[in-house]
C-alpha cells in the first residue's frame, strides 16, 4: 500500500540519517582521541577521511533545498563541515536556497576556485540575487566567462533595488516573434528540450523584441497550424515595469492567480520575466520580516550569531523600551500617595495596561496588513480610524463593565469598581489610537510601519493605562 507522507515527514525523514551521522561522528572522534595509539596522527586522519567521504555520499541523496535547511539548524562548525561536502554542482542551488547571512558565511569560508565553480553552476537569475555577497574579484571572473548577452542581463539586473521586479526577474522563458506560424511554432517547441519552470505561456515580441502580447500554452495546441501568432496573442496581458515594486508585483500575482509574467523596460522591450515561485518566496520573506520588526528585531540575523553581536542587534529597542520603563515608573510614582491608602490599585494596575496592549496590538496588525496590502488609503484612514476606535469602545463598555463588577464583587467596593471600568474603557481607546497613528505615521516617514510597532505600543498602553486608572483613583477614591 502507498504510504502518503506530509512535507515535514520527508524532510525528517530525509535529515534524520545526516543529522544522526554527525552525531555519530562526535563520538567516534573523541573515542579516536582517547586511544593513545602508535602513529595517532595518521590514525585520526584515516577516520576523518573515512567519515567525510561517508558525509558527502548521504549529502547526495538530498534535495538542495533540503541541504540549506540542514545549513541552517546547524551550528556553525558542522555547518561548515557539511558545506565542505557539498558538490560543486550543487552548491549554488544551496547558496541560493539558504537565508542571507548563512550564505554569506558559508561564501568567506569557501575557497576562491571553488566558489567560482559553484556560480558559474547557477542560472543567472539566481547569480544576480547573490551577487551583493560575492567578492569583487570573483564576480568579474565571473562575468568575464559570461557571452555578451547574459553578461549584459546580469549587470542590468542587479542595478535595480532589491526590491523590484527587475531585481526578482530571470531571464529563462520562451518567446516567439509575432510573424510565426503555429506549425512552425510547434515544430521549434518540440526541438526545443525541457521548458523553463513554470512555463504557462509564450511571450510574443516584434522584430524589436518590444512585448506584443503573451500566448498561453493552451491557445497554440487548439489554434488552426496555418495562423499567425500575432492573430492569437493576447494583448490584455498583466506586463510588469522592471522598476515595479516586487509588493506591487505580489499583489497582481495574487490578484490575479498568475503563474508567470513578463517584465519590460521603458522602451517597452522584452528583458525577464517573473514566477509565482520567486513572488511567493519575496512574500514569505516580507512577511518574516514584518513580524521580527514588530519587535525590533531583523531577518537578516542568523540563529547561531554569536552572542555578542546578537547582543547589539537588540540594543536600540531594548534601550527605548528601557526609557518607556522608566517614564511608566514615573508615572506611577507621582500616585505613591493614592496606592499607599488603597493597596488594591497595585494589583488592579496591571489589568488595565494589559487588556489595552491585547487590544491594541490587534489594531496595529490590521493597519500594518492594510497598508502593507494598499487597502488602507488618504481616501479612507478616516473612516477606518473612527471605525477602529469605535469598535473598541464598544469593547471597552463590554469588558470594562465585567471587569468593573469583578473588581465590585472581589473588593466590595463599587466605587473601584467603577473606576476599573472607565480606565478600560479609556485606555482601550487610546490603544486603537496609538495602534492607529504609530503605523500610519511610520509609513508617512518613509519607514516600515512594523518597524519597532509593538515597543512603542506597550509603552502607550502601560504609560496611559497607569496614568488613566490612578488619576481616576486619586480623583474619585481618595
Amino acid at each position: 500500500m502507498y504510504e502518503i507522507k506530509t512535507t515535514d515527514d520527508r524532510l525528517k525523514q530525509s535529515l534524520e540519517p545526516v543529522l544522526a551521522f554527525l552525531k555519530k561522528q562526535k563520538v567516534i572522534d573523541a573515542l579516536v582521541k582517547r586511544q593513545h595509539a602508535p602513529r595517532q596522527d595518521l590514525v585520526e586522519s584515516l577516520v576523518h577521511r573515512q567519515q567525510l567521504v561517508e558525509l558527502a555520499g548521504r549529502l547526495r541523496k538530498l534535495h538542495s533545498a533540503d541541504v540549506a535547511y540542514l545549513l541552517e539548524i546547524l551550528p556553525p562548525d558542522e555547518r561548515l563541515l557539511v558545506w565542505s561536502q557539498i558538490d560543486i554542482e550543487d552548491g549554488g542551488d544551496v547558496l541560493w536556497d539558504v537565508s542571507k547571512p548563512v550564505a554569506e558565511q558559508l561564501i568567506a569560508a569557501t575557497g576562491r576556485d571553488r566558489l567560482v565553480a559553484m556560480c558559474r553552476s547557477m542560472n543567472m537569475d539566481e547569480l544576480g540575487q547573490i551577487a551583493e555577497h560575492i567578492p569583487d574579484d570573483v564576480m568579474q571572473e565571473l562575468l568575464q566567462g559570461m557571452n555578451a548577452d547574459n553578461r549584459d542581463w546580469l549587470q542590468s539586473s542587479i542595478s535595480y533595488p532589491e526590491n523590484s521586479a527587475g531585481y526578482l526577474m530571470s531571464n529563462d522563458f520562451l518567446v516567439v516573434n509575432e510573424d510565426t506560424r503555429v506549425q512552425n511554432l510547434l515544430e521549434e517547441l518540440r526541438g526545443h528540450g525541457a521548458f523553463p519552470e513554470q512555463t504557462d505561456k509564450l511571450f510574443v515580441v516584434d522584430r524589436r523584441n518590444r512585448l506584443k502580447g503573451v500566448l498561453p500554452l493552451t491557445d497554440i495546441l487548439l489554434s488552426e497550424s496555418g495562423q499567425s501568432i500575432g492573430g492569437i496573442t493576447r494583448k490584455d496581458a498583466i506586463v510588469f515595469s522592471a522598476d515595479d515594486t516586487a509588493h506591487a508585483c505580489a499583489q497582481a500575482f495574487e490578484r490575479y492567480d498568475l503563474i508567470s509574467a513578463p517584465v519590460v523596460d521603458a522602451k517597452g522591450k522584452l528583458i525577464g520575466r517573473l514566477t509565482v515561485d520567486v513572488v511567493m518566496d519575496f512574500v514569505r520573506e516580507q512577511a518574516e520580516d514584518a513580524l521580527l520588526r514588530q519587535q525590533g528585531l531583523s531577518r537578516n540575523v542568523d540563529l547561531f550569531t554569536p552572542v555578542w553581536n546578537s547582543a547589539r542587534e537588540r540594543w536600540v529597542w531594548l534601550c527605548i523600551n528601557l526609557l518607556t520603563a522608566f517614564v511608566a515608573s514615573r508615572v506611577i510614582s507621582i500616585f505613591e500617595g493614592t496606592i499607599a491608602q488603597l493597596v488594591a490599585l497595585a494589583a488592579l494596575m496591571p489589568i488595565v495596561a494589559s487588556i489595552g496592549g491585547n487590544s491594541g496590538n490587534q489594531t496595529v496588525a490590521l493597519f500594518i496588513r492594510g497598508l502593507a496590502l494598499k487597502k488602507i488609503t488618504p481616501a479612507n484612514v478616516r473612516f477606518l480610524a473612527l471605525k477602529e476606535i469605535g469598535v473598541s469602545a464598544v469593547n471597552g463598555v463590554i469588558w470594562g463593565g465585567a471587569i468593573g463588577v469583578v473588581t465590585m464583587l472581589f473588593y466590595r467596593n463599587a466605587a473601584l469598581g467603577g473606576v476599573m471600568a472607565l480606565a478600560t474603557l479609556l485606555n482601550l481607546v487610546v490603544a486603537a489610537v496609538i495602534g492607529i497613528v504609530v503605523p500610519v505615521a511610520m509609513q508617512r516617514a518613509g519607514r516600515d510601519p512594523a518597524l519597532g510597532s509593538s515597543v512603542l505600543l506597550t509603552f502607550g498602553t502601560d504609560g496611559m493605562g497607569f496614568l488613566i486608572f490612578l488619576g481616576l483613583a486619586s480623583w474619585i477614591l481618595i
